[in-house]
């Protein structure tokens, strides 16, 4: 799902190091459901971090295949209600000026842009709208 989503992918390494060495970052899985006997296959996933009473997700990703049937607004909805079980109060992210989809999901959860991160992504350079929700 990661290689297949972005031009830079997260490696296995640095999903590894995310949940083993971050001592504050979560992840949510979304598989499908097959059969007692058959592995559902990973439709979507999520981290993030918690920083005092932040959540600042680092990675929402969705398989091409599931794209706009529900999977990333099921990520956000579980992010945000384990954040605030947690005690978070606001949530922040990166996303990439080009990515409306994204834009328009998190836009859709109360995000909103607030500032830019000029050449933040390394394959391309591209800018990242910095997002912010004030209340979760």
């Amino acid at each position: 799902t990661e290689r297949r989503s972005y031009t830079f992918p997260w490696s296995e390494g640095t999903f590894q190091n995310e949940l083993e060495k971050v001592p504050n970052s979560h992840l949510l899985i979304v598989e499908s459901l097959l059969g007692e006997d058959e592995q559902g296959s990973i439709l979507g996933y999520a981290c993030w971090w918690e920083v005092v009473d932040e959540c600042h997700i680092t990675n929402v990703t969705v398989s091409p295949d599931v794209r706009r049937k529900g999977v990333g607004q099921f990520l956000l909805e579980g992010i945000i209600e384990q954040a605030r079980r947690r005690g978070a109060v606001r949530a922040t992210l990166e996303v990439r000026v080009s990515n409306a989809a994204a834009v328009g999901l998190y836009e859709k959860f109360g995000f909103v842009p607030v500032a830019m991160r000029s050449k933040y992504y390394p394959d391309n350079g591209e800018d990242a709208l910095v997002m912010w929700k004030e209340k979760i």
